[in-house]
């Protein structure tokens, strides 16, 4: 008998199958309680290990293909080439709409309108879905790009509840999502107003942010000139990130200051939209600070 846990990545789900085991004689397998005759299970070879599936099957061609992976982003390309670049929202897809964050999220629509650029984003729930329905509710173009299962609701499908389908993309590979997140905010001219924004978020908002911070630290985000790079401290949600950092620097993997010149730290959508207006040089209107500065207050309160 041999047992051993495989972990496979299929597509967008990773599978975690433990303790299988294979009886040389008995021509069964146990998951969990249940046995399962040979002859019923599907089988892939890796190259490594068996991997026994007994309810699905992936198209291993379709995963390895280098070709399916280009054409997808390729496909974010051309997205990104009919709706225009832009800002692009990074946060979380749990935090509900009865959430303070979520209706300081939803004011962001101040920034596509100082900007005047598209609103971009994860197109999942959460905070993604109040930067794009603020955006929409103030007349500016959106778009996004959906993974096959997002943290919280609509995991069950491709196809985001209320979005244009020719709006968005639902992407297979995270590697082609991530191509599309990086180029929507690429400026390769001054007439090019775009920004990377985090809003309070988990696992995947660290993630995007955290490449997006190496890209530009390490000037190969592919802009021919600089993208602000905006963290919004809501309630003091990343200051305890922040104080790691600077626990870094002080154990000397991170250089003195490097982190704070890469990025902006904003406590409130006020701030994001003065620091966004002398960054490119712009004059933010009554309408736009009076809005900010309202939200600002009542969240305060």
């Amino acid at each position: 008998m041999v047992a051993f846990s495989v972990l496979g990545s299929f597509g967008c789900c990773h599978v975690l199958v433990r303790s299988v085991k294979f009886r040389a004689l008995s021509g069964k397998e146990r998951f969990g309680g249940d046995f399962v005759g040979f002859s019923k299970l599907k089988t892939t070879w890796t190259g490594r290990a068996l991997v026994c599936k007994p309810e699905f099957v992936v198209d291993f061609e379709e995963r390895t293909s280098p070709h399916e992976v280009r054409k997808e982003i390729e496909q974010c390309y051309e997205l990104i080439r009919r709706l225009g670049r832009g800002v692009m929202y990074l946060g979380s897809s749990r935090t509900g709409p009865d959430h303070p964050h979520y209706l300081q999220a939803l004011d962001m629509y101040c920034i596509a309108d100082l900007l005047d650029c598209t609103t971009w984003s994860g197109a999942g729930p959460g905070l993604m879905d109040a930067v794009t329905k603020g955006a929409m509710q103030a007349g500016k173009p959106v778009g996004g790009f959906k993974i096959g299962k997002e943290a919280g609701e609509w995991t069950a499908s491709n196809f985001h509840p209320y979005l244009p389908s020719e709006t968005y993309l639902t992407c297979r590979f995270f590697s082609a999502r991530k191509h599309g997140l990086v180029d929507a905010t690429v400026r390769s001219g001054s007439s090019e107003r775009t920004a990377v924004v985090a809003l309070p978020g988990g696992i995947g908002t660290l993630d995007e942010m955290f490449e997006i911070l190496a890209l530009i630290q390490l000037e190969r985000i592919g802009s021919v000139l600089p993208v602000p790079f905006l963290v919004m401290n809501y309630d003091s949600f990343y200051t305890k990130l922040l104080d790691f950092l600077v626990d870094c620097e002080n154990w000397g993997t991170v250089s003195k200051g490097e982190v704070a010149s890469l990025w902006r730290i904003c406590n409130n959508n006020s701030e994001a939209l003065s620091y966004l207006a002398e960054f490119y040089n712009l004059s933010p209107s009554n309408k736009h600070k009076q809005e900010s500065e309202r939200v600002s207050t009542r969240m305060s309160l």
